[in-house]
């Protein structure tokens, strides 16, 4: 359902390892259809061009809608450039996060790589089972062990010495199950409606339980997203002097956890505005849903919905990664647009040819 003060988009209407963006390519179709559709509705044909690796299903077809919505000027519904947020979780949305988060991935090669300085790992947990490639026993102790993993493997390095060794983890690192380089495993549709929002006057943002530094080492290049529009979770800073110059050295603390209530939290911290777009894919984007869906004027709440087992990945509520369950409830009941991967989505990854 599409309203003016409510939910919108329903089913209803320096790294050379990243890939290189798509541009646009033009219509298949013949010069006179195609000054008919431009005249019946511009918007519409703006996201045929924009989002060529979209199924001409129901959301490719809100998205065009609801962009043509906010940007017609003298409407009721018309944002102004400077109001037009959107906002987009990183992990499952932007990119993949099976089997494991790419950024507990980078985790787990420093505390192998930090190990000869450490011999007190061998004895001790999480680390002990993980050196010894027990990876189900390391993470036997939850979020605390997780923590603690990627609190040790962060930390000590100055923020400049951290970035370079992400960039240079992404050079050399290979998902699991697919060989791909990390880098190359970006939702390809999801790199086009970025690119269609900012061609639409939009400002995208990443708000990712991720942590804000990992993500700078990459999102310019995978995604176009500068370091300044990203929020994430992050650790402690501390100032001081390394060899006579000035340093930011990473702490093995948390200041902040940009994930579930702390997402809307985020947004206003570092933001200032709510947005009037959000895509998220798990229970740990919920709230930065609701806070999207209880602004004034047009809306739009969106669900990437992981169905295609073949190409990517199915899963949902009994998934430990990136668990979704009473927040897809909510969103086909609330009218908000779920995408589903499997039907929605020509490609999944940059260069993957269409069936």
């Amino acid at each position: 359902m599409l309203r003016r003060s409510a939910a919108v988009g329903t089913m209803d209407g320096e790294m050379s390892a990243f890939p290189a963006r798509r541009g646009r390519p033009c219509l298949g179709t013949g010069l006179l259809f195609g000054v008919a559709l431009a005249a019946a509705c511009p918007a519409l044909v703006h996201a045929e061009d924009s989002l060529p690796s979209w199924n001409a299903t129901a959301p490719k077809k809100a998205l065009g809608a609801f962009v043509e919505r906010v940007t017609k000027p003298g409407t009721l519904d018309f944002v102004p450039p400077e109001r037009r947020v959107a906002v987009f979780d990183n992990d499952g949305t932007l990119w993949a996060e099976q089997p494991v988060y790419f950024q507990f991935a980078f985790a787990l090669d420093r505390v192998k790589a930090l190990a000869p300085q450490h011999p007190e790992w061998k004895t001790q947990e999480p680390f002990a089972s993980l050196l010894k490639g027990e990876l189900k026993a390391a993470l036997a102790g939850g979020e605390q062990a997780i923590g603690s993993i990627i609190a040790v493997s962060h930390a000590g390095m100055s923020v400049e010495e951290f970035d370079k060794t992400v960039r240079d983890w992404f050079r050399t690192a290979r998902h699991p199950k697919t060989g791909r380089p990390y880098s190359e495993m970006i939702y390809q549709p999801m790199v086009e409606l970025l690119a269609y929002l900012r061609a639409s006057g939009f400002k995208t943002f990443i708000v990712s339980g991720g942590g804000i530094d990992f993500m700078r080492a990459f999102a310019t290049e995978a995604y176009g997203i500068p370091p300044d529009q990203i929020v994430g979770s992050m650790g402690k800073l501390r100032y001081e002097a390394r060899g006579g110059k000035p340093a930011l050295i990473k702490l093995p603390e948390i200041d902040f956890v940009d994930d579930k209530e702390g997402k809307p939290v985020g947004i206003q911290r570092f933001i200032g505005l709510r947005p009037i777009l959000a895509f998220g894919n798990s229970e740990g984007d919920r709230q930065m849903l609701e806070w999207t869906a209880a602004g004034e004027g047009p809306r739009l709440m969106g669900l990437v919905h992981h169905t295609d087992a073949a190409r990517e990945y199915a899963y949902d509520k009994d998934s430990k990664i990136g668990t979704l369950g009473p927040t897809l409830d909510e969103a086909n009941t609330r009218g908000w647009m779920v995408v589903d991967m499997k039907r929605d989505w020509k490609t999944v990854f940059p260069g993957d040819k269409a069936p």
